[in-house]
């Protein structure tokens, strides 16, 4: 008898188990960046940015339709490879995930992108810059931050205008963000009134710039423009104080970390460099901005390199499309998201008819002392 009461008290149990896990919803939230290779500070900054956020919902206690939702991480990582990073995207399409945090790069984005278009899944890119993300046509492909048009066109008017370089050399890595964006700073620069007098290439892996240098000196110019990233922009800048060439260096969000001084090994001199992230939040945002800083730091004990807060808000932007459509169904919360407007830590969030952000800031930046220093934000 004991035995049979046992037994009906684990079938309570179970029975109760069940109806708990019936009222809940599993929300699958996948990340993709580069957290292996030279840019892996970067895609872990952006990771950890959806972690936190998830992190935060499961503590909150969010409801979706009616039930509880457990938000869940599936992250990957994809070298930055466009191989790898549709393989990644391949494998969370297999997992039902809910929507997709990424890619880190415009290179590994793109290709991403027609397989999350492909089963419907909404995807918020939160550090992709080039152009052709979004103009696409996908449904399901949105953006965090201002575009290569904007930032490459700005930087190349700010050589001309303000830092009244007459003659420009402009080098980039080949990569999907490196060239696009060298090829919008050059639009802008000329637009300007710029003239440019040498386009070189590396690759994204270089490490030895000696003679792309050796030639660049030859032609004293007063700016260089990098399209890449910061891994490389380092050991670049080194080599030019090597070879005494004192041109200024100018690059895009890639380039602007806070790892920078350190990949520069000391060679780093006050206002050499002047570069800007797609993103910035204005005066009335920085209070927000700064307490998200001091969370991440005590979290991950680390400091924020470029885009985790828009990692973090992008996340929370997709359930909150989750909450006011009341279903996790990439197909019912998708119109919600494409017509949003979520207060984020790094600003108001809405995204036009392409999947842009509207209205998307600039932050130019320079370096003082090894740390990077705000010029300016612009629109």
């Amino acid at each position: 008898m004991k035995y049979a009461l046992k037994l009906t008290a684990v079938a309570a149990l179970a029975c109760v188990a069940n109806a708990t896990l019936a009222q809940e919803v599993v929300v699958k939230i996948g990340h993709v960046a580069a957290t292996s290779g030279p840019a892996a500070h970067l895609g872990k900054d952006n990771e950890n940015g959806v972690r936190m956020a998830i992190d935060e919902l499961n503590a909150k206690g969010v409801s979706i339709g009616g039930k509880k939702a457990r938000f869940e991480l599936l992250a990957e990582d994809d070298a930055g490879d466009p191989k790898q990073g549709t393989a990644a995207a391949q494998k969370l399409v297999d997992a039902k995930v809910n929507g997709v945090v990424g890619h880190l790069n415009s290179g590994t984005a793109i290709p991403a992108s027609r397989i999350y278009s492909d089963a419907g899944i909404p995807q918020i890119a939160p550090s992709v810059t080039n152009p052709r993300y979004t103009a696409q046509g996908y449904k399901t492909t949105f953006r965090m931050v201002a575009n290569d048009a904007q930032l490459g066109g700005t930087l190349g008017r700010y050589a001309v205008q303000q830092l009244k370089a007459k003659s420009i050399v402009v080098i980039d890595d080949r990569t999907a963000f490196g060239q696009g964006l060298a090829n919008e700073f050059e639009k802008g620069a000329k637009g300007a009134g710029g003239n440019i007098v040498k386009r070189e290439f590396t690759n994204d892996k270089a490490t030895d710039f000696t003679a792309i240098l050796t030639s660049v000196k030859a032609a004293k110019p007063d700016v260089i423009f990098f399209g890449g990233m910061d891994a490389v922009a380092g050991p670049m800048l080194r080599q030019m104080k090597q070879l005494g060439i004192n041109a200024k260096f100018m690059g895009g969000d890639g380039v602007c970390t806070a790892e920078l001084p350190k990949l520069a090994a000391g060679s780093l001199a006050d206002n050499v460099v002047t570069c800007a992230v797609a993103g910035g939040v204005e005066a009335s945002q920085k209070a927000t901005m700064d307490k998200f800083r001091a969370d991440f730091k005590k979290k991950f004990g680390s400091e924020v390199q470029i885009y985790s807060p828009y990692t973090y808000d992008a996340t929370m932007v997709m359930a909150d499309a989750m909450v006011k459509a009341g279903s996790a169904d990439p197909a019912k919360y998708l119109p919600v998201l494409a017509g949003i407007s979520h207060k984020g830590v790094t600003g108001n969030i809405a995204f036009d008819s392409k999947g842009d952000i509207k209205d998307g800031a600039l932050t130019l930046y320079t370096y003082r002392g090894g740390q990077r220093a705000e010029l300016a934000i612009v629109r």
